[in-house]
């Protein structure tokens, strides 16, 4: 069995103008949101075998929000710049690149990215996955790169207003 949750980064500000875009802060309400979902998680006793983010600051504060409410050493959170608006087949090759021994993982990026990523196993496509929204997905296989090809079910999608 193989699970990933599928996470889009909490709300960001825009308030700076001066910041690029990768170093946008998550602003109160982000956090907010993302501490709720974080609980979410905490209450299914989710703790995925790996927690990989973005490198933009607002993915990565959201992973370490999560992370600790979930207890998962926020210093194993892997940063990878290839979640930061670089597509689908960038997700699918973080994916097929883990250890078959890591049953689950949570991935931490950026719409439309997350939204289509999600897309590719939901039976009802959503238009777009909300600031802190989780898919979580998990699929009949002991394989990574047999995911496309594998039953799956999914078990949830949170979303913060839901909560």
């Amino acid at each position: 069995m193989k699970t990933i949750y599928i996470v889009r980064h909490g709300k960001s500000s825009w308030e700076d103008m001066n910041l690029q875009d990768y170093e946008r802060p998550l602003i109160e309400k982000g956090i907010k949101r993302t501490r709720k979902v974080a609980r979410f998680l905490a209450e299914k006793k989710i703790v995925p075998g790996v927690i990989i983010s973005s490198h933009a600051v607002r993915a990565h504060e959201t992973a370490k929000i999560i992370a600790g409410k979930i207890g998962y050493q926020k210093g194993r959170i892997e940063i990878n710049e290839n979640l930061y608006f670089s597509g689908q087949d960038a997700i699918e090759s973080i994916l097929f690149g883990l250890d078959e021994k890591i049953e689950s993982a949570m991935i931490v990026g950026h719409n439309p990215d997350m939204t289509n990523f999600a897309n590719l196993f939901l039976s009802h496509q959503i238009d777009y996955l909300p600031t802190t929204g989780v898919v979580c997905v998990e699929f009949d296989t002991n394989e990574w790169t047999n995911i496309f090809m594998a039953p799956r079910k999914i078990p949830f999608i949170v979303i913060p207003k839901k909560l």
